[in-house]
């Protein structure tokens, strides 16, 4: 994986790599221009025998692209100027730039910190020097200010560190071609030879020698037939700012002249910036690669990133791609994926306590969560507390911790909510940012929400009293209601499930009241029909009613299993049967009203239409037929009792001594049961 991964934008990063794919297609191919869909007469021998080979009958001619000669550059932004962690982007460019696979790398200048003396600028340029020769193509020096300058307590040699950099890097201004197109470098920190001064700010300073303009016209006559020339410097003095007064406007005529220079590039100034055409000619300036960024906006030029550029006959294209996001493909081997799996599977497990609310909104506690690494590096973790609401005061502030593999953390925090009992109460989520880090790689992983577990205090008995009759609206699987498998306390031995419902619409396989995946129990209503489902000893016992139910109108349905067989029963009369015995199989997920559970636990296949009175009680409440009552009531032996009538912030109450809350689904709406 990439040794180095930074986060930008995810916009920037994607609309960059697009251009990028863009050009490298076209580049492997050739590219002729056109619009619609043409077809291409291949008059020639030799267009024929290239035409598209295909064992099909007749079909449509695919016109074949043009083959033209093309290549690709790929162009650094600056080093210096910012932390020592520049020389990881530096190392990650070059991870990027290997698997881009170019024909050569340019530079921009600033390639080391500088602004010293021999013995630390010797140091730095076989640190810069060791990092780019790990490239597997050549790479081209351009010598900047940080390069040439010299800062120290001895006087500075004439040239500066010129002749250090021309020993160790190359000549101040050369120029070489490849293939069809000539590449100049040019030196824009000569100063005033005289004075042996150096600097951007003064135009002055910023002239370019006559001996230089000399090399410059003899280059561009030497690749006057090229078909594009490309000129690389430091300083785009173009910009003008402390530019001004220096003799850029000779350059210009003069690479003007030459009527091939399709474009120039420099650095200097940590920011991307596009200038041009100007008379034919492109002017960028690069922002960085490793470089210090003045500002963290990636959306406006300041990134770290290096250019990639696309040459043909019919011209150029420039694409620009953030370091760290070319990924090579080879990386995602089964070891790999199997590896994000585990990461991706970590989750906070509340372990102690739990926070009690109380029907006037306030809640207070302290709980602990258990956070388990299970794959095989380490994982770092940032926990924070997610509350749209904004109504719940905590001690956990973004903590930040590394979980070694295999390993466990435990996390403490106080929770503390305000009597407020007008406002709409919001659950809170524990939040995990992840990070795994492997060998060669850092790699952010998914966020990972968990809700708070919240328990209820004593409700008033006459809290029920006098509420209109209502039931759950569902609309889609955000409208379930969900309650946790940990406070379902049902046996394994018989068990009574029933429910009135009112189908909206008949068509799919609609959970009604179910916590399957190969296991547990449900009423389903499959096309309209509604069927009971007991996974016993293994499989799946099912009874199924033969007619459809109605929609709009309310019906109720009771799932019976007493030991020896499964029954369905459609408004009291017995719908289906089938013998079914043996050990109910366990799940961990949540039971759902209104939706089936998935294997992680959310909602799905949800019902359409309205649910009400939802009743689980052990044993078996129906032998024979009987005449079911609209409002169901509480046994000794009743473990869940939902009237859906009224609800405590997002929670709809269980009536059954059990006390269970089912959580309202974030768009669960209970309406008039007409």
């Amino acid at each position: 994986m990439n040794l180095f991964l930074f986060r930008f934008r995810l916009c920037m990063t994607a609309s960059m790599a697009s251009l990028l794919l863009a050009s490298l297609a076209l580049a492997h191919e050739g590219h002729e221009g056109h619009e619609g869909d043409h077809d291409h007469d291949h008059a020639s021998t030799s267009e024929d025998q290239r035409k598209i080979f295909t064992t099909r009958g007749e079909h449509k001619s695919l016109p074949l692209t043009k083959e033209e000669d093309v290549f690709h550059f790929v162009i650094y932004g600056d080093r210096t100027g910012g932390v020592p962690a520049g020389l990881k982007v530096l190392e990650q460019a070059v991870v990027d730039t290997n698997l881009l696979d170019p024909d050569l790398v340019m530079t921009v200048g600033d390639l080391i910190q500088g602004y010293n003396e021999p013995p630390e600028w010797m140091e730095q340029m076989v640190e810069f020097k060791e990092i780019m020769n790990g490239l597997k193509m050549r790479w081209f020096p351009v010598a900047g200010n940080h390069d040439v300058y010299w800062r120290g307590k001895t006087p500075p040699p004439p040239g500066q560190h010129e002749s250090n950099y021309e020993k160790h890097f190359g000549p101040l201004w050369y120029s070489f071609r490849h293939k069809d197109a000539g590449f100049i470098v040019l030196y824009s920190d000569e100063g005033d030879p005289e004075t042996n001064a150096k600097g951007f700010h003064e135009g002055r300073l910023q002239t370019m020698s006559d001996a230089q303009l000399d090399f410059l016209k003899i280059a561009l006559d030497e690749h006057k037939e090229r078909e594009n020339v490309f000129v690389f410097l430091h300083h785009p003095r173009w910009v003008g700012r402390g530019y001004a007064g220096g003799n850029w406007d000779v350059v210009h005529e003069t690479l003007k002249s030459a009527g091939n220079v399709s474009a120039v590039f420099a650095g200097h100034i940590h920011q991307m910036r596009f200038d041009g055409p100007k008379d034919g000619i492109e002017y960028y300036a690069l922002a960085t690669t490793g470089g210090h960024l003045s500002a963290d906006f990636p959306g406006a030029g300041y990134l770290h990133h290096l250019n990639v550029v696309t040459v043909r006959k019919s011209g150029i294209s420039v694409s620009a791609l953030p370091i760290g996001s070319v990924i090579d493909p080879k990386d995602f081997t089964e070891e790999f994926l199997a590896e994000m799996g585990k990461a991706q599977r970590i989750r906070p497990e509340q372990t102690d306590h739990q926070i009690l609310l109380d029907v006037d909104g306030s809640a207070s506690g302290t709980l602990e969560f258990t956070i388990k690494n299970p794959a095989s590096n380490p994982v770092d973790v940032t926990v924070s507390l997610d509350q749209p609401g904004g109504d719940w005061k905590t001690t956990l502030d973004h903590d930040h911790f590394t979980v070694a593999a295999g390993q466990s953390k435990l996390v403490e925090l106080e929770l503390r909510r305000l009597p407020d009992p007008k406002s709409d109460l919001v659950i809170p989520r524990l939040r995990l940012d992840l990070d795994y880090v492997g060998e060669s790689a850092r790699i952010a992983l998914p966020p990972v929400f968990t809700p708070i577990a919240i328990g209820l205090s004593a409700v008033p008995a006459d809290y029920f009293a006098d509420q209109p009759n209502r039931c759950l609206n569902m609309t889609t699987e955000r409208d379930a209601v969900r309650i946790e498998s940990s406070d379902l306390k049902l046996g394994d031995g018989p068990f009574t499930l029933e429910a009135w419902v009112n189908p909206s619409q008949l068509a799919g396989m609609r959970g009604v009241v179910a916590k399957t995946e190969s296991s547990e129990f449900a009423i389903f209503m499959d096309e309209g029909v509604p069927q009971f489902d007991v996974h016993l000893n293994g499989k799946y016992v099912s009874a199924k009613a033969t007619g459809l139910l109605s929609v709009g109108q309310w019906t109720h349905l009771a799932g019976v299993f007493d030991g020896t067989t499964v029954r369905l029963y459609v408004n009291g009369n017995l719908a289906g049967s089938t013998p079914g015995q043996g050990t109910r199989k366990r799940n961990r997920l949540p039971l759902y009203i209104g939706a089936d559970t998935n294997p992680n636990g959310g909602a799905t296949r949800s019902f359409l239409g309205k649910i009400d009175e939802v009743r689980i009680t052990e044993g078996a409440d129906y032998a024979d037929a009987f005449s079911p009552v609209r409002r169901l009531t509480v046994s000794a032996k009743t473990k869940l009792m939902l009237h859906l009538d009224r609800t405590i912030g997002p929670f709809v109450l269980d009536q059954s001594s059990s006390a269970t809350m089912g959580l309202l689904g974030e768009s669960g709406q209970l309406v008039a049961a007409d």
